[in-house]
């Protein structure tokens, strides 16, 4: 296949472009590198797929319209995973219209692209943070999820919404995908695991917000993509069952699907710490905070509909994906 992957230079577009060149798809890989966060570690990424003749490199940003339209005009793909989007739960607490660009202007963008130019399927990052003020566990994707706590998670519901008045006005398949805390080698340098080993090995106290009561469905990189490209083969359709009497808010009438993607075992944050020290074979100072503004205590993901429809459970465990990302951060930074 011809796919379309936003954020190509970011963690998870990074491997899912690997792992869909390795199968022989065709990537057009579209990135603006911002500054977000570090940008050499976004070419590093992105280093390791331009060497393939399969993949396309097109730096352009999703809210430039023009430039998105010439993007799928020129290159015609079949199917689209969007993956780029303003990252980050406490970063929009404090720039809020990055998020409306890249999150609300640029999926626009997108779904006008695919609507125009025959796309297949659609399937789209959400994020396991729209579950917001729900404290029902495990959550999942039939619950209500209409009081989030950061414009962040509400960016991301609103691309649900967004998506589905596509899939209702034009019977675009989509897809919507709730990841839930997703880490690993290459991963992000604003997520825990990664500021934790750099300020462990520099002797470097480390800020445990909640007093380290958090608890997270970390989910492995590696199962994030193979659950990806389960659900981009497997193209969202109707819900014959489907009624406006109880609704159901994961499908539809319409060709229209929600996912959760995680790893269906939360762990505490101070047991996350505790392997991440002894991969390290380094004590933590720690810094024990309250909760933080848009923060949630706890995620834990109901993953029932994913294996039901493609046959799939994340289930890396949290020693063996700490013990692999430490072993990459040594290498990459030579510590």
């Amino acid at each position: 296949m011809k796919v379309l992957i936003t954020g190509a230079a970011g963690f998870i577009g990074s491997a899912l472009s690997l792992r869909l060149l390795a199968r022989g798809d065709e990537v057009i890989g579209v990135d603006n590198l911002n500054d977000y966060y570090d940008v050499n570690l976004k070419k590093a990424r992105l280093a390791r797929t331009l060497d393939h003749a399969s993949f396309t490199d097109v730096r352009v940003s999703l809210e430039d319209r023009t430039a998105m339209e010439a993007v799928f005009t020129q290159h015609q793909p079949q199917r689209v995973v969007n993956l780029a989007a303003q990252a980050g739960v406490r970063y929009s607490i404090t720039n809020p219209h990055a998020y409306v660009d890249s999150n609300l202007v640029g999926f626009i963008n997108i779904l006008e692209g695919c609507r125009h130019n025959g796309v297949e399927h659609l399937v789209y990052a959400s994020s396991s943070s729209v579950y917001g003020a729900n404290t029902k566990m495990p959550f999942s994707v039939h619950d209500n999820v209409d009081h989030p706590v950061s414009l962040y998670a509400a960016s991301k519901k609103a691309n649900e919404l967004m998506a589905h008045t596509y899939s209702h006005l034009y019977k675009l398949p989509t897809t919507g995908l709730r990841f839930f805390t997703v880490y690993g080698p290459w991963g992000r340098p604003d997520m825990a695991l990664f500021m934790f080993t750099k300020n462990i090995l520099a002797g470097k106290p480390i800020d445990v917000f909640n007093y380290g009561n958090h608890k997270r469905d970390f989910t492995y990189i590696d199962d994030i993509v193979e659950g990806v490209i389960r659900v981009l083969d497997n193209v969202a359709t109707p819900n014959a069952q489907w009624s406006g009497a109880e609704p159901d808010s994961a499908t539809s009438y319409a060709p229209y699907r929600l996912y959760n993607i995680g790893n269906h075992n939360p762990v505490e944050l101070l047991y996350f710490i505790e392997v991440l020290e002894n991969c390290l074979g380094k004590k933590a100072q720690k810094n024990m905070l309250p909760l933080q503004n848009g923060d949630v205590p706890a995620t834990y993901a109901d993953v029932d509909d994913l294996i039901r429809d493609v046959g799939f459970k994340p289930d890396t465990a949290i020693e063996t994906g700490i013990a692999r990302f430490v072993e990459w951060y040594r290498a990459y930074y030579k510590v």
